[in-house]
């Protein structure tokens, strides 16, 4: 195989401060004799990314699956919440964590994210809020959205897992609906190792979040709530600092990657771009294409299976749905025949390699094989 690679070519590779920045910033931790509990290196943290994020109120957690079940534990939520069931599992489970029922709103062919327009449809007494997923860095329809949570007085909370640093309509996509989570895990663009945040409006949250995640601590001797461990150490908020260093550059890497991705990929029959936005609109998370079978010539699995024969992972993403868990078939809502844009999207989906140290060339070879391996089937089929 010519376009083997010797070493595995895998979805995503973190980005990494060099050791001697990070040796700094650890002295700096040993220095304190502070590991947790805000520290410098938390408040600091914490003060650059709302600067960079634009956003007035910011609470950083130990991991973006904590901030969004203690984001839903804030607003007090009861009952069901309208949510996708195209997304990662930690979406639907910070749900089950809190008490509440998801009920799967299908989703949009073009982006995969919630389609905003059969919400209302499922909105009942019981609805106290929209939960929706920035899918792949595309953003949801925010206006519509907020629209109908306006006229059923509903709180908005985004999954923004795939969003960070992205723009929408010129303005920080956090800036839309009542709360937006962004997870810092080593897969994602700008990480804390693990790690996350929660964004959100309303002044009064910011005490109530610090509470929810220090055990419900006002002080050392009293007790106000009943709360959690979900604090970020000092030790990821250091390698945060010197990570968020690294992200401009990473974000512009990405960018000539993706145009690569997309010039050779163009004229392949089947094959079409779901992450589009580019610039102060992109986040640059995941590169990620939809694999038309009849028209391809194979299917997604196919393909998926093949390119690891030349050392290439990808991944299919998201797979399966959170409807098709066990212990939800039996909601309404869950049902296939409910959601049939999720259940095609969810055989066709695949995330390609993306990450700056991938390189252009790489991305060309990954793409001659693809397109090999696609006119290799067409031969052999007509040949039969």
């Amino acid at each position: 195989m010519d376009n083997y690679f010797d070493e595995p070519i895998l979805i995503t590779r973190p980005l990494f401060p060099t050791k001697q920045n990070m040796a700094r910033k650890i002295s700096e931790v040993w220095d304190s004799k502070w590991l947790t509990n805000n520290g410098t290196q938390h408040q600091e943290l914490e003060k650059q990314l709302k600067d960079y994020l634009n956003v007035d109120q910011l609470s950083l957690f130990s991991n973006g699956t904590l901030a969004l079940l203690l984001g839903l534990k804030a607003f007090n939520l009861t009952g069901e919440v309208i949510t996708t069931p195209f997304t990662f599992p930690a979406t639907v489970q910070a749900l089950d964590w809190n008490g509440l029922t998801p009920v799967f709103c299908d989703i949009n062919p073009q982006t995969l994210t919630i389609d905003a327009t059969k919400i209302e449809a499922l909105i009942t007494e019981n609805t106290s809020a929209i939960l929706a997923v920035h899918v792949f860095g595309n953003p949801c329809d925010v206006e519509e959205i907020q629209a109908i949570a306006d006229r059923h007085q509903l709180k908005v909370i985004y999954d923004g897992a795939h969003v960070f640093g992205a723009k929408l309509n010129g303005q920080p996509i956090s800036n839309y609906g009542d709360m937006t989570m962004f997870s810092f895990h080593a897969t994602k663009l700008f990480n804390t190792i693990e790690g996350g945040a929660l964004a959100f409006k309303d002044e009064a949250i910011a005490r109530k979040l610090d509470l929810l995640k220090n055990f419900g601590l006002a002080n050392p001797e009293e007790v106000v709530l009943s709360g959690i461990n979900a604090k970020m150490n000092e030790v990821q908020a250091a390698m945060g600092l010197e990570v968020l260093k690294l992200v401009d550059e990473e974000r512009g890497k990405r960018h000539n990657l993706k145009k690569t991705y997309e010039r050779h990929l163009a004229h392949l029959p089947g094959i079409r771009v779901l992450t589009t936005l580019v610039n102060d609109s992109s986040s640059y998370q995941y590169f990620v294409i939809e694999i038309d079978e009849k028209m391809y010539g194979k299917s997604r699995d196919w393909l998926h299976d093949e390119l690891k024969k030349y050392n290439v992972f990808t991944r299919k993403y998201f797979y399966p749905l959170c409807s098709d868990f066990e212990w939800y078939k039996h909601l309404e809502s869950a049902q296939g025949e409910k959601l049939p844009q999720a259940q095609k999207s969810v055989g066709q989906v695949l995330a390609m390699p993306f990450y700056g140290e991938l390189g252009v060339e790489s991305v060309m070879k990954i793409c001659g094989i693809i397109e090999e391996l696609h006119v290799n089937h067409n031969r052999l089929s007509n040949v039969i």
